[in-house]
């Protein structure tokens, strides 16, 4: 849903799965697979644009603190480039958190790991709070940490509530492991761990809800080949907490799945989420089908899809920011 999720322009899904094998194969490719993943977790190297990336601290300035501080120390490859490992960025990021409180560098430096962590659990003043939940999502993700990470995600809610804590600590967390897919040092397993954690977080808020008791308004899907359901399901949230009557239907729905509903009066408005296109044709003429068979309907369209569309219909509505998909879910604004 947020403009800044660009990093998800790419599937996370690999291509339709062979004949299940036998229940002996099945297992033994199963054990493969565990142990091609905790290798590869074991194995992961992190370059010093990365911790740029992750900490908010240029290149030249840890280089700078790594000479005269010594309290890290990259390995060299044997091309002699610098890397890091999980520990370092770890460390690394509990640095980066007390240095953009505005601890001086030498003072952090001087501090036992025990200490560091200490004055973390201290930091209370709430302007803060982002950075040092998103750094401890960070932490939990590498080492694939289940109970810290929903230990995290409760905290947050607690201290900010559910929805911010999706859109002020969530995504800009996503974003952060967004920026590593370009070079492939997050694998995809971390992306696919904590979205899948966020998401039943989501799914498990949203059920807490109670129902509007009126006939579908609204049908939610993502399209045929689109896979990304987290920000659907965060749409999903923001609706029926604002007492929509909402049918959800989830990801890669195929159109032939839901012409059917074109036909109950009660339901007003389809609204899609679109960040890859794999239907098969180009974005304009899938809406434009999409709004000749939902010709009584309006149809909502956001997500990157929705911002690269250069026709208009006149029963689709692009929403371009969050502040459009904000406006709608509070119906601001919508005309009968």
């Amino acid at each position: 849903m947020c403009d800044e999720q660009q990093a998800a322009k790419r599937s996370c899904f690999a291509p339709p799965a062979p004949a299940v094998p036998s229940g002996i194969v099945r297992a033994a490719q199963a054990w493969l697979n565990a142990a091609e993943f905790f290798l590869a977790l074991t194995m992961q190297k992190f370059t010093i644009r990365d911790i740029e990336n992750l900490t908010g601290i240029k290149a030249h300035t840890l280089r700078i603190w790594e000479q005269r501080y010594g309290f890290f120390k990259a390995q060299r490859k044997e091309s002699l480039h610098r890397f890091y490992d999980n520990e370092d960025l770890k460390k690394l990021l509990r640095i980066s958190f007390l240095y953009h409180q505005g601890m001086k560098i030498s003072r952090i430096a001087a501090l036992k790991e025990q200490d560091m962590l200490s004055l973390i659990r201290k930091t209370k003043a709430a302007e803060n709070n982002q950075s040092l939940f998103v750094a401890s999502l960070l932490e939990a993700a590498i080492d694939f940490n289940e109970d810290a990470f929903t230990h995290t995600l409760q905290a947050i809610t607690k201290e900010i509530g559910f929805e911010k804590c999706i859109t002020e600590v969530c995504y800009p967390y996503l974003r952060r492991l967004g920026m590593l897919w370009s070079t492939n040092n997050i694998i995809p397993a971390q992306e696919h761990f904590s979205s899948y954690l966020i998401q039943n977080r989501i799914i498990a808020e949203t059920e807490k809800l109670p129902g509007s008791g009126k006939l579908p308004e609204i049908v939610l899907i993502c399209p045929e080949g689109e896979f990304h359901e987290l920000p659907l399901l965060f749409i999903h949230y923001l609706l029926k907490k604002r007492g929509w009557s909402v049918i959800y239907l989830g990801t890669n729905v195929k159109k032939s799945e839901i012409v059917s509903l074109a036909s109950v009066t009660s339901i007003r408005y389809l609204y899609l989420h679109l960040i890859t296109n794999f239907t098969g044709t180009g974005i304009d003429e899938y809406l434009e089908d999409i709004c000749r068979s939902f010709s009584a309907q309006k149809v909502f369209a956001s997500g990157e899809g929705a911002r690269q569309v250069q026709r208009s219909f006149v029963n689709l509505h692009l929403l371009k920011s969050d502040a459009d998909i904000y406006r709608f879910i509070d119906r601001t604004g919508l005309q009968d």
